[in-house]
């Protein structure tokens, strides 16, 4: 019997998500332990407060 692989619903396949994770983590990574990164994901917590009152 066949495996199915998965494509996440994208109709991407596993390997081709996988690759692409492999080079974007690194740089999302970086972007968050910058300091622009956590202004902005401080900011984007306080938007969610917000939208939860």
């Amino acid at each position: 019997m066949a495996k199915k692989r998965k494509d996440y619903g994208t109709g991407i396949p596993e390997h081709e998500v996988e690759a692409l994770a492999r080079c974007l983590l690194p740089e999302i990574q970086k972007f968050f332990e910058s300091e622009e990164g956590k202004r902005e994901f401080e900011e984007w917590k306080k938007e969610q407060e917000n939208k939860d009152k």
